[in-house]
C-alpha cells in the first residue's frame, strides 16, 4: 500500500484473487460491471442442484476479480443491519465497500466517464491527515505535503453495494500507525481511565474517519443528491 515493503513471513499473499459478493440479478450484475467499469466475465458456474450461479469478472489484468453469488429466493440486504447508516457503519462481517486502484491522474476523467454512464457518483474527495480523514477542498499537490493521503469518489452498483476508485498520493511509514486498536466495547485501551473520568469519549469519536460519502440509507444520499440502493445502470 501507498509504497510500503512489508514482507509476510507467514504465508505468501500476492494481494486480492477476487471478492465474492451476492448480487440480486446476475445478468443485471454482469452488463453494468461490463458496461460501466470494462470488467469481462471470465468464468461462470451453475451451482448443483438449481442452487444458483456463481460468476467470475477480471478486473483488467489478469489477476484480480470480483464475483458474484446469484441465490434463488436469497433474501434482501437487512437494512440498518447490513447496509450502512449515515456514518458509513456496517454490520460486522458484512461488505462496508469495495476500493479500486486508479492512477491519480485518472481521476477527473474517470469520474467523467461515470457520470457518462449513467452512474451518479460522489465529488473526488481529498482525505486529510489534519482533518482525520475528511475532505480537504483545496488541495493542490504541488503544496500539500502528504497531508492528503489518499483521493476517493464513491458510487454503487445495481444491488447497492458501495464502490469506491481511489488513488494513493502520499507514500505511508511508521508514523501513520499511530491510533491503538479499539477493543470490542469501541474502548481505546489507553483511554479507559479518561473515559471513566468523563474527560474523553469513546474511541467511536475518535477515528471519525469514515467519509460523509460512504453515507448508505436512502434517505440520506437523497437529502445530498447522492446515489441511492438500487439500480443506478440498467443495460438496455
Amino acid at each position: 500500500m501507498a509504497g510500503t515493503t512489508n514482507t509476510n513471513t507467514e504465508f505468501e499473499i500476492r494481494g486480492f484473487n477476487h471478492l465474492a459478493l451476492v448480487c440480486r440479478d446476475m445478468a443485471e450484475t454482469v452488463a453494468w460491471y461490463d458496461e460501466v467499469l470494462g470488467m469481462k466475465l471470465v468464468k461462470t458456474l451453475e451451482l448443483p442442484g438449481g442452487r444458483g450461479q456463481h460468476f467470475f469478472l477480471d478486473m483488467g489484468n489478469g489477476v484480480d476479480g470480483i464475483a458474484f453469488f446469484w441465490f434463488p429466493g436469497a433474501p434482501e440486504g437487512v437494512r440498518g443491519e447490513s447496509l450502512q447508516d449515515r456514518n458509513g457503519m456496517t454490520a460486522i462481517g458484512t461488505v462496508n465497500h469495495i476500493a479500486f486502484d486508479v492512477p491519480p491522474e485518472k481521476m477527473d476523467e474517470y469520474a467523467e466517464k461515470l457520470k457518462s454512464k449513467g452512474v451518479k457518483v460522489t465529488q473526488i474527495i481529498n482525505h486529510s491527515d489534519s482533518l482525520e480523514g475528511g475532505h480537504q477542498p483545496n488541495y493542490d499537490p504541488a503544496t500539500d505535503n502528504g497531508d492528503v493521503f489518499v483521493r476517493s469518489m464513491y458510487f454503487q452498483d445495481p444491488n447497492g453495494t458501495l464502490l469506491e476508485f481511489a488513488c494513493w498520493t502520499t507514500t505511508f511509514d511508521e508514523s501513520d500507525v499511530r491510533h491503538v486498536a479499539a477493543t470490542a466495547d469501541g474502548v481505546v485501551p489507553e483511554s479507559r481511565a479518561r473515559i471513566a473520568s468523563g474527560t474523553t469519549t469513546s474511541a467511536a469519536a475518535t477515528v471519525r474517519t469514515v467519509r460523509a460519502a460512504l453515507i448508505c440509507s436512502d434517505s440520506s444520499f437523497q437529502a445530498r443528491g447522492l446515489p441511492t440502493a438500487g439500480p443506478q445502470h440498467r443495460s438496455p
